[in-house]
């Protein structure tokens, strides 16, 4: 991306697509408001066969994007052999691959990324999610407490990382002991560690262990909070972090398309199925998915009212949590707004983008034809501006003007 225009990267839906916001749905009960053959209605299911999912994948490729996200959990299919057979249907995306550190030895982890690094000529991110769903864990035969998942995640991450320095690696925790761990051929470039988690638990791991840390699409006041919090982890630590943010989006040539957009897949939705996936999402023991609902909460003590009512700070829109678990909150706007928002998530010190949208093949050409090119319009307009001055030296005012407005929102 050109200096001063973040990171992006689009989602791979392997649960299923549509054009009904319930399409798809992640870490809610299979059936739990999916859409049917409606008369007169287009939003029917697409299920994620691989020739869609490769259609996605190419032209999220297509478009610039830097990577693709690929999900984890019992509604999805498996994120390491879906994103390996999309390999060969593309030359320069990357994949996110989104893994349970339970679920699989650390060793077998290291090695499995290295060959994939070697297989796919250097285009493997780790996302590693330690797991919010007690009920979902069980299902895959983990029964450790919220707690202790974290600190396993921890030493997980250590094993791997030691594993591909190359050279035999011992160690012995509460949760692991190996001998002699290693990747006898390390990968290069060794893949970057992406990671979330809003726990108490969870900060000192990610300080300790990852490269990026994600946050769900909060407001940039809440945002910034946890930024500070997590970069004064990773100070205690020697490290710095980088910080990324998940969030779907709605992007039209006006507002009021965009917000119509957001009306329409509203109405489609059945408020059953919204109590039916509430119901499900209260039970987690997940601190990130309750901060994900408390953002709605309001709405839904109330009556049914219009998608603005969910409009929680100025063009972000809890709409999408209603139904959905994990990330719930869109940017819904002209390409020129959702810009705008995305600029002040990044003066917060968000880097990287991690964004989608019902369906995820045409939104993702919303956002890449209409909100990517105006980020770089008004970047190219602020580096024109930035010129020192040559007879002051100083900055011309109106770029002076824009830092001390990120300045002010960077600090909450």
């Amino acid at each position: 991306m050109t200096a001063g225009v973040p990171r992006f990267h689009w989602f791979l839906p392997t649960t299923g697509d549509s054009r009904a916001l319930v399409g798809g749905g992640h870490s809610v009960p299979a059936g739990v408001g999916r859409p049917g053959d409606r008369p007169g209605s287009a939003d029917r299911v697409r299920p994620p066969d691989i020739d869609y999912l490769a259609q996605i994948a190419r032209s999220a490729e297509q478009l610039g994007f830097e990577a693709v996200l690929t999900p984890t959990g019992t509604w999805c299919e498996d994120a390491w052999l879906v994103t390996a057979a999309l390999l060969r249907e593309t030359s320069r995306l990357k994949f996110l691959v989104a893994f349970r550190p339970g679920f699989v030895a650390p060793t077998l982890a290291a090695q499995m990324a290295a060959t994939y690094q070697r297989i796919s000529g250097g285009r493997l991110l780790l996302n590693v999610v330690t797991g919010g769903e007690s009920a979902e864990q069980r299902r895959f035969g983990d029964h450790l407490p919220h707690a202790d998942r974290y600190a396993r995640t921890g030493e997980f991450l250590e094993i791997v990382r030691g594993a591909w320095s190359g050279e035999p690696f011992d160690f012995e925790g509460e949760h692991y002991r190996v001998e002699g761990a290693v990747a006898p051929r390390p990968p290069d470039p060794l893949p970057e560690i992406y990671f979330g988690g809003s726990s108490q638990a969870a900060g000192p791991v990610a300080a300790r262990h990852v490269d990026v840390y994600l946050t769900w699409g909060e407001p940039p006041e809440q945002v910034a909070a946890k930024i500070a919090w997590m970069r004064g982890l990773a100070a205690a630590e020697g490290r710095e972090l980088r910080f990324g943010i998940r969030l779907h989006t709605i992007s039209r040539d006006t507002s009021e398309a965009a917000w119509g957009e957001a009306r329409r897949l509203l109405d489609g939705v059945d408020p059953s199925h919204v109590e039916q996936a509430q119901q499900a999402l209260a039970a987690s023991d997940s601190v990130g998915q309750r901060r994900m609902r408390e953002l709605h909460e309001s709405y839904r003590a109330g009556a049914r009212g219009p998608a603005r009512d969910l409009e929680i700070y100025p063009n972000l829109w809890a709409g999408v949590g209603l139904v959905r678990g994990g990330a719930g909150t869109a940017l819904v706007g002209s390409h020129t707004e959702v810009a705008e928002r995305i600029e002040e998530y990044a003066a917060l010190g968000i880097e990287e983008f991690i964004m989608s949208g019902y369906p995820h093949l045409e939104e993702a050409y919303w956002f890449a034809e209409g909100v990517i090119p105006e980020l770089h319009r008004r970047a190219a307009a602020a580096s024109a501006a930035s010129v020192v001055s040559p007879v002051s030296g100083e900055p011309r005012p109106a770029v002076a003007e824009r830092h001390a407005e990120a300045t002010a929102a960077s600090t909450g």
